[in-house]
C-alpha cells in the first residue's frame, strides 16, 4: 500500500494548497456587511491550512523528485506572493508551510515510514469532508451572486472555476479511498480539463488587469483564443490521434507558463498596474506547472 500513501501525500500537497487559497480569494472578494461568508471562507481556509501543515510534516523525502522539480508544489515566488498577499490584505498566511516544502528532500527510496498508512488514511477522510462542505458553500456563493442576493468582487465564472477543481480533488480522494490508487487518466480527459482551466485563467487575467495594460491584455486574449481552439479540437480527436493535439498543447503550455511567471514576477514586484492578488499570480502559475508535469509524463 505504498503508492496509496505516497500517492495520497503527493495529492494533497497540490491540491490543499489550492483549496486554502481558494478560501483566501473567496474570503478576501466579500464585502464588509457579509460577516457570515466571510467567516465561513476563513473556517475553511485555516482548516485546509491545518491540513497542508499536516502533510508536509510527514512528506519530506517521499515525494517525487520530478514533482518537487515541476513548481507546482511551490515556485520561488511563493514566500513573496504570500508576504504581499498578507499585507494587502490583513489575511495571515502560515509562511512557514511554505518554507518547509523549499527544503524538501526528493524521495529516498519510497520505503513508507511505520504507521503512514493509517495517518494518510485519517488525512484522505478529513480532506473528503472537508471538500464536501467546501464545494456546497461554493455552489452556494454561485446561487447567490446569480440571484443578485450577494455582491463579490470574484467573477461568477470564477466560482465556477473553482468548484469544478474543488470536485476534481476530491474525485481524486474517493478514487485513493475506493481502489487504494489513482488509475492513470485518459489523457483526452486531462487534456479537455486543464485547458479549459488555462482558458479561464487567461480570462480572468484579462479581466483582471488594469485598462493601461493593452499588450498584457492582448497576449491574454491571445492564449484564450489558443486555449479554444485545442479544446475544440480535443473534443473532436480520438485517442489515437489526440497525441499529435498533446505536443502542441505541451509548447502552448510552457509560452503560456512562461507568461504566467513573468506576470507573476511583475505583480509581485509592483511593476504590473492590476486587481490580481499576487498569490492569485502565483496560484495559476503553479496550476500551469502541475499541467505540464501532466502532460510531459
Amino acid at each position: 500500500m505504498n503508492e496509496y500513501s505516497f500517492e495520497s501525500l503527493e495529492l494533497h500537497l497540490f491540491f490543499s494548497r489550492i483549496m486554502k487559497e481558494h478560501a483566501l480569494f473567496l474570503e478576501a472578494g466579500f464585502q464588509m456587511k457579509d460577516t457570515s461568508h466571510i467567516a465561513k471562507a476563513r473556517w475553511y481556509r485555516v482548516q485546509f491550512e491545518a491540513l497542508l501543515r499536516e502533510v508536509v510534516g510527514i512528506s519530506d523525502g517521499l515525494i517525487r523528485g520530478e514533482i518537487l522539480q515541476s513548481g507546482e508544489i511551490v515556485t520561488g515566488y511563493t514566500p513573496f506572493a504570500e508576504q504581499k498577499t498578507q499585507q494587502l490584505t490583513g489575511i495571515m498566511i502560515d509562511s512557514r508551510i511554505t518554507a518547509m516544502e523549499q527544503h524538501f528532500k526528493a524521495d529516498c527510496n519510497r520505503c513508507a515510514p511505520q504507521g503512514l498508512e493509517g495517518r494518510v488514511q485519517r488525512i484522505n477522510q478529513k480532506a473528503a469532508c472537508l471538500l464536501d462542505g467546501l464545494i456546497a458553500f461554493k455552489e452556494s456563493i454561485l446561487h447567490d451572486v446569480k440571484h443578485c442576493c450577494l455582491f463579490t468582487a470574484n467573477y461568477p465564472l470564477l466560482i465556477e472555476h473553482i468548484i469544478r477543481e474543488a470536485k476534481l480533488y476530491r474525485s481524486f480522494v474517493r478514487e485513493l479511498e475506493k481502489e487504494g490508487c489513482l488509475c492513470p487518466q485518459n489523457m483526452r480527459d486531462v487534456e479537455l480539463f486543464w485547458n479549459q482551466i488555462m482558458l479561464e485563467h487567461a480570462l480572468f487575467i484579462r479581466g483582471l488587469l488594469d485598462p493601461t495594460e493593452a499588450q498584457l491584455i492582448k497576449t491574454a486574449d491571445e492564449f484564450a483564443n489558443d486555449y479554444a481552439c485545442l479544446l475544440e479540437e480535443a473534443s473532436r480527436k480520438n485517442c489515437i490521434t489526440i497525441r499529435e493535439l498533446t505536443q502542441r498543447t505541451v509548447e502552448e503550455t510552457m509560452r503560456y507558463r512562461d507568461f504566467k511567471a513573468a506576470g507573476t514576477k511583475g505583480i509581485v514586484e509592483c511593476n504590473i498596474a492590476s486587481l490580481i492578488l499576487p498569490l492569485l499570480a502565483d496560484h495559476v502559475l503553479r496550476e500551469a506547472n502541475h499541467y505540464l508535469r501532466l502532460l510531459q509524463e
